[in-house]
């Protein structure tokens, strides 16, 4: 069978995950800012899935909920296992398979660094039943895949392992692809005779063998097959992402000065010949063209900027900014839903909310947009090629029109006219010794306090 055939998945995610310690259904936590189930049902689906069944308890009815409302694909099923007695018996709560498929991959929800290029190897493999196997130095704790002749013939779970069989350092990676017309009958043929009295998904390959059911191997990294059961491993598993990531960005042509300091989330673009200093922080939603220059402790999410843009240092940068081409983004700037467009500048100490900055503009330093009134927002238009001086108050609802100038520390609002000067400083007033006679009188009171 290869990868031309029809196939589908079933995804485990109804462990309790208590060792987690958190409210929130293991499966939920985010890794590179992506719940842990969604990439593994994007990793299936990147592999080419039909379809695919996610198998919860009946207590999760808010996990389901939230898979639905938040799955990028409609070729979604939910199965419930009433009771809690295994792997084996997980997956036969998926049973029928929707769409029949040829063959099956059997994943868990709680690994999130399964690569798609591996579930397209174990698809694509001629065997009926495909293992996922690594190879590691420290096998302490997993499953050994028992091979004769070079081929696999069943799985032994550490705890039940002898004393050679430990020794053995490959190792089950847990997901499995398999003749969807043979699985029910293995399934059927499992065994809870165990301390713990549940049917463990592994034993079929044993009954595999024993029907000469032709049995293959895909091997991976042994990171791949990593599940998520407790916060520690939570981190751990966004430390091997991040790596990734910043791996991919580099092969696309992005220069980093300290890999190591930058956090991507699992969604980010950004153009060859970008430039990321360190310590820069990237949140969903963050789309960054070529030629892009990103200074250091800048944070985006939801940005989308064009070539040639320069951002920060210490620029912080909220869902909905949009930068034209050649803007400038300064120094502790924030920004949010603001379109700021070709050229424009908002070099240093600004806040521009709810906005749109024109072609050319400048905006200068200390400059806010106050755009809420305590219950709603309001939006500040700035035409092409104002300049708005510095420490300026742009109180919303508020268009200033194409070239207009703004003078320094103005609080402006309503409508400023094209090519117009707008400014509200008070007139300067000047009192010649006020000073003098200031400390004079500051020094007398002292001396007849005592100090």
């Amino acid at each position: 069978m290869t990868i031309s055939g029809k196939f589908s998945a079933i995804i485990l995610a109804a462990g309790k995950g208590t060792r987690m310690k958190s409210d929130i259904p293991k499966v939920l936590h985010k890794v590179a800012g992506l719940e842990m189930i969604f990439h593994v049902i994007n990793a299936a689906q990147s592999a080419g899935v039909s379809s695919t069944t996610i198998v919860t308890s009946p207590f999760q009815e808010d996990l389901r909920n939230n898979i639905l409302a938040n799955a990028q694909t409609e070729k979604l099923t939910m199965a419930i296992q009433e009771d809690q007695l295994g792997t084996g018996d997980a997956v036969k709560a998926a049973m029928p398979l929707s769409g029949a498929p040829d063959k099956v991959l059997i994943l868990f929800g709680d690994t999130p660094l399964m690569r798609p290029e591996v579930l397209k190897q174990m698809v694509e493999d001629s065997a009926d039943l495909t293992l996922l196997g690594f190879n590691t130095d420290t096998p302490e704790g997993y499953g050994r895949i028992i091979c004769e002749d070079g081929k696999p013939v069943s799985i032994v779970e550490h705890k039940d392992a002898d004393a050679a069989t430990r020794q053995i350092n490959l190792c089950n990676g847990g997901a499995l692809a398999i003749n969807a017309a043979l699985l029910p009958d293995l399934l059927n043929g499992l065994e809870n005779n165990n301390a713990q009295s549940e049917y463990y998904l592994p034993d079929i390959v044993g009954l595999a063998n024993k029907q000469n059911i032709n049995i293959g191997l895909v091997r991976c990294q042994k990171e791949d097959t990593m599940g998520v059961d407790t916060k520690s491993g939570l981190a751990k598993a966004e430390t091997l992402m991040q790596n990734r990531l910043r791996q991919k960005h580099l092969d696309n042509g992005v220069s980093m000065i300290a890999p190591e300091t930058i956090y991507f989330s699992h969604d980010t673009e950004i153009g060859p010949d970008s430039s990321i200093e360190p310590h820069c922080i990237f949140g969903i939603g963050v789309k960054i063209g070529a030629a892009v220059t990103i200074k250091g402790f800048s944070h985006l999410e939801g940005v989308l900027a064009e070539t040639g843009v320069q951002i920060g240092p210490y620029a912080r940068l909220r869902p909905g900014t949009q930068l034209g081409t050649g803007a400038k983004i300064g120094n502790f700037v924030e920004t949010k839903k603001a379109q700021i467009k070709d050229y424009a500048k908002v070099n240093h100490l600004s806040y521009i909310g709810d906005a749109y900055i024109g072609e050319g503009a400048n905006i200068g330093a200390g400059t806010i947009t106050c755009n809420y009134d305590g219950y709603d927002k309001h939006f500040t238009n700035i035409g092409a090629g104002a300049f708005i001086g510095s420490n300026s108050s742009l109180i919303a609802p508020v268009n200033i029109g194409e070239g207009a100038y703004i003078g320094s520390s103005s609080s402006i609002s309503g409508e400023v006219e094209a090519d117009s000067l707008a400014l509200t400083r008070a007139p300067l007033r000047k009192i010649d010794g006020w000073a003098v006679k200031f400390r004079m009188k500051k020094s007398k009171a002292s001396e007849a306090k005592g100090d």
